[in-house]
């Protein structure tokens, strides 16, 4: 009987399977959808330039139905954002091509704002409803009397002028309003204000201003100084609910330092004049000073001759 080979070996060897699960990062867990979900796409989900809150916001309203409201208002109801972030989502799904809000006039004369939500960057004009048939009775037939011959003169023809096309007219800014100006532009008041403008960045890192910015709304934060107005009064209305994101604070702070400024302090009474007795004629008068005459007194009074 022969020897059994143990070398050989029983059976081939299992492939050994590379690991693909990444070493690091995200791990998805899905599991298959059959209701309750919305499809998206990468280029809203994964774009450069739109917000964390735009994003969400159009993945919310993708998943509307038709006719749900979305109405600013509405929308800050539901969510724990302000008004100001919320509009400002909006305007950014609208620049990029994700949404769009067009006025309509309805048949009964109202005027409402339809809104366009794509999945996608749209750049063409919204599907327009198609108008309701208008059956219109047909006429009734009216006899048309035989015309009598006349003679006709020739009319030349009139030289066809073509009207001038419109000029279009170029929409103009609306110029800002003016800075506020402190009625006596004190010293210590100027002083202040600059050293609160120039610290702003301290208290939040979003408004960085330059010196020729802080030169500039200097005078419009001494008036609210002057207006009885705190340093944390002022600090309050220039931080609080700042949009997001923040392009331009400088102009920001400029339409607070115009829109928000307080009111002016009333203006001190005046002074009230008492009430005096004549010691002539016990008639009553007003007099800053005391005095022994009223006016009439003082006036009968034969003047005094030098001695």
């Amino acid at each position: 009987m022969d020897t059994q080979q143990v070398s050989a070996p029983v059976r081939a060897p299992r492939p050994v399977l590379a690991d693909t699960s990444p070493k690091f990062g995200v791990m998805h867990v899905k599991a298959r959808l059959t209701s309750h979900f919305t499809v998206l796409d990468n280029r809203l989900t994964q774009h450069r330039e739109l917000s964390l809150l735009a994003i969400g916001l159009s993945a919310h309203i993708q998943s509307l139905p038709p006719g749900a409201r979305i109405g600013i208002k509405f929308l800050a109801q539901r969510f724990p954002d302000s008004e100001a972030r919320i509009a400002a989502a909006l305007r950014e799904l609208e620049a990029h091509g994700f949404l769009l809000r067009v006025r309509e006039h309805l048949a009964d004369g109202r005027v409402v704002t339809r809104t366009y939500s794509y999945n996608q960057p749209h750049t063409d004009a919204p599907p327009r409803p198609a108008p309701r048939p208008v059956r219109v009775a047909p006429p009734a037939p009216v006899p048309t009397p035989a015309p009598a011959p006349t003679p006709v003169r020739p009319v030349p023809p009139a030289p066809s002028v073509l009207p001038a096309p419109p000029v279009a007219k170029t929409p103009t800014a609306a110029a800002p309003a003016p800075l506020p100006q402190p009625r006596t532009p004190l010293p210590s008041l100027l002083h202040a204000a600059t050293e609160l403008l120039a610290g702003l960045h301290h208290h939040t890192s979003r408004i960085a201003l330059t010196a020729q910015d802080v030169d500039r709304l200097a005078p419009a934060a001494a008036a609210w100084f002057e207006r009885g107005a705190t340093p944390a009064d002022l600090r309050r209305a220039l931080t609080d609910d700042l949009p997001d994101p923040l392009r331009h604070p400088a102009k920001l702070l400029r339409y607070r330092l115009t829109a928000l400024l307080p009111p002016p302090p009333p203006a001190p009474a005046p002074p009230v004049v008492p009430l005096r007795n004549c010691d002539r004629c016990d008639r009553a008068f007003r007099s800053p000073e005391p005095g022994h005459y009223c006016r009439d007194c003082t006036a009968a009074e034969p003047p005094l001759l030098p001695e």
